[in-house]
């Protein structure tokens, strides 16, 4: 099993951070944003923005993978 690289490490890392250790940078009520507290608000968009930072861990990772011959994706690989 491939160790992960740097830069997908660090895209997994980025909503991890963002949500466990930002709490007392933005733990107010008063801001409100889209009619719901700052707070809630900052953890439903985490929501929404932790596949995109999968999604480029994972681009991170097939990027480094070599492709198979034209011939073998064809086919659905070696058989």
């Amino acid at each position: 099993m491939k160790k992960p690289s740097l830069g997908a490490l660090l895209c997994g890392f980025v909503p991890f951070v963002a949500v466990c250790f930002s709490v007392s940078l933005w733990d107010r009520i008063d801001p409100i944003v889209f009619g719901l507290p700052f707070n809630f608000f900052w953890l439903i968009a985490w929501l929404v923005l932790t596949p995109l930072c999968m999604w480029g861990a994972y681009r991170f990772e097939t990027a480094d993978r070599p492709q198979p011959p034209a011939g073998d994706r064809d086919r659905g690989g070696a058989t």
